[in-house]
């Protein structure tokens, strides 16, 4: 598996496998793990008092490596996955928050530097995850074109090997806010040097671990990221919310206007559940709208002479409220 996983899938696959070596015992044989095993094995995970949302990875992991045991690696027959029935727990889902235009003007009036500036506007206005914001270089910057490149690096004198989560290059849209800070950042950026959010000390001491094997992917490529925005949130007066808010709310916001097959590929998302599921929300705006159009529908169908008003009547009423993705 090594070499065709990110670094992190791979450590989270070999963890899931250590734990199951761990429940059921080190010898085992793969042929002898049985369904019933697989049902032990996440019981006791589930009773261990592990969240809904953990167990469930747990199941993902080890379905999936189980899968690759079969196909193509030829270990285990067809019909021999113990985890291919195990059903995911059922869990409440966590409400999705928004940060509206109004949020973002406040932390953005409240990030002090450019820097911040930059990486705010970023991740509201291209829906960036906070790795591939960190990732970027100034050569993934298109300011004529106005988009921004999400790709791959690899592991060179000047740049550190990192892969997008869903291993593809793609480019999304810049706004003119975003292109300007940017620009202004670009100005005072280190001459020659490509990372625009690593600086240059940061990535010398990077590559000194990775030369002396204490470095891995899921380490932190600029360091209190998350302290430094919860300073900013709490100064700005913003309620509660994390930096990958900010993208959740950009790809909602593509999704007013934009077809969701599009959004999925903006966003970077392999399956289009994951799109629906977790980053689409309804905003204030929207249940506004709804109430409007409740309220415009029931004032114009009066009985009139006993009888509706036509259809075509309706549906100049609801023309306005033009629905997105046909539902």
């Amino acid at each position: 598996m090594k070499g065709q996983v990110a670094h992190a899938t791979l450590m989270d696959q070999l963890r899931a496998l250590q734990m199951l070596a761990t429940f059921l015992g080190e010898d085992v044989l793969l042929q002898r793990i049985s369904a019933r095993n697989a049902e032990a094995f996440i019981a006791s995970r589930i009773e261990s008092g592990l969240t809904t949302g953990t167990v469930n990875k747990d199941i993902r992991t080890l379905k999936r490596v189980f899968n690759l045991a079969i196909e193509p690696r030829g270990y285990l027959r067809d019909g021999q996955n113990p985890f291919a029935k195990i059903r995911e727990r059922k869990q409440t889902a966590k409400n999705i928050r928004y940060v509206t235009v109004l949020e973002y003007r406040a932390l953005m009036e409240a990030a002090g530097s450019l820097w911040w500036r930059a990486l705010l506007s970023t991740a509201y206005c291209c829906g960036l995850r906070r790795s591939e914001i960190l990732h970027l270089t100034w050569a993934d910057i298109d300011f004529h074109a106005q988009h921004v490149r999400v790709s791959a690096k690899e592991s060179g004198s000047e740049t550190i090997r990192w892969e997008p989560k869903d291993h593809e290059t793609r480019v999304v849209p810049m706004s003119d806010e975003t292109a300007q800070i940017l620009a202004d950042l670009q100005a005072d950026a280190p001459e020659g040097f490509p990372y625009i959010f690593i600086a240059p000390k940061r990535f010398q001491r990077i590559k000194a671990k990775i030369e002396t094997g204490n470095w891995n992917d899921r380490k932190a490529v600029v360091n209190n990221l998350t302290r430094g925005f919860e300073v900013i949130r709490h100064r700005s007066g913003v309620s509660e919310c994390t930096p990958h808010d900010l993208r959740r709310s950009a790809i909602t916001n593509w999704a007013q206007e934009l077809p969701v097959q599009v959004v999925q590929e903006l966003a970077g998302h392999s399956n289009i559940t994951t799109t629906r599921k977790y980053y689409l929300t309804v905003r204030p705006e929207d249940v506004e709208r709804a109430n409007q159009l409740v309220n415009r529908i029931l004032t114009a169908c009066r009985v009139t002479d006993t009888k509706l008003e036509t259809v075509a009547t309706l549906q100049s009423i609801v023309t306005p409220f033009r629905v997105v993705d046909g539902g």
